[in-house]
């Protein structure tokens, strides 16, 4: 391990997680309303939990397969907003640039979660 984490909060997963999670509300506060218990709440619930399920891992960490679970839980989480992301762009409500940020920081959230993954490191 790379350094001495006290908290899942320093954890640079976590940040860039929520970080994502932060972005994709601040995106969805202007999207049609007529998507607010659709694709809107949807979006915004898989981006929430991708951190939640970092937290959860971080206190699971004693425990290999519980870790691994969580953060496979993270995955999982992120994958599904991928695919939100997808339909909100074909929908017209992201437009280029907007939809290439997210993507971009989904996809580095992944990368580092599938590094804690393969390395079993939580210092990540």
């Amino acid at each position: 391990m790379d350094r001495n984490v006290e908290s899942f909060l320093e954890l640079d997963t976590y940040q860039e997680a929520c970080a994502l999670d932060f972005a994709i509300f601040k995106h969805t506060q202007s999207w049609p309303k007529e998507e607010m218990y659709a694709l809107t709440d949807q979006i915004r619930r898989s981006s929430r939990s991708v951190g939640a399920n970092i937290a959860e891992a971080w206190a699971k960490r004693r425990y290999p397969a519980h870790f691994t679970s969580k953060l496979t839980d993270a995955d999982a989480e992120l994958q599904e907003t991928l695919h939100w992301l997808l339909r909100a762009k074909t929908y017209g409500y992201l437009d280029a640039k907007s939809f290439d940020v997210l993507w971009d920081s989904a996809k580095l959230v992944g990368r580092r979660l599938g590094s804690m993954l393969k390395s079993g490191d939580w210092s990540k």
